[in-house]
């Protein structure tokens, strides 16, 4: 895209019970702060109002209407990097 470090295809758990909650494309290098929608391929998680929850009832994050704004201690994160 910009030339910043590539793409990544990321997998996101619930930092308490490890239950896997999306798959998103991570485009170019920093942390994984928000979630662009367009970017998500794959999503498990509960959306109760404008709160992201795990199943088990840890709050992810918050739905700002143009992206998903995650708690950084509520998820972990691994994946591979292409392209």
């Amino acid at each position: 895209m910009s030339g910043r470090g590539g793409s990544k295809l990321i997998t996101i758990r619930c930092a308490k019970c490890k239950t896997k909650l999306f798959r998103y494309l991570k485009i170019g290098k920093g942390q994984v702060r928000h979630l662009w929608p367009s970017r998500i391929q794959e999503d498990n998680s509960i959306h109760d109002g404008n709160m992201i929850k795990c199943p088990c009832g840890n709050e992810i994050g918050k739905d700002e209407q143009k992206y998903i704004n995650l708690k950084r201690s509520a998820f972990t994160h691994t994946g591979r990097k292409f392209g």
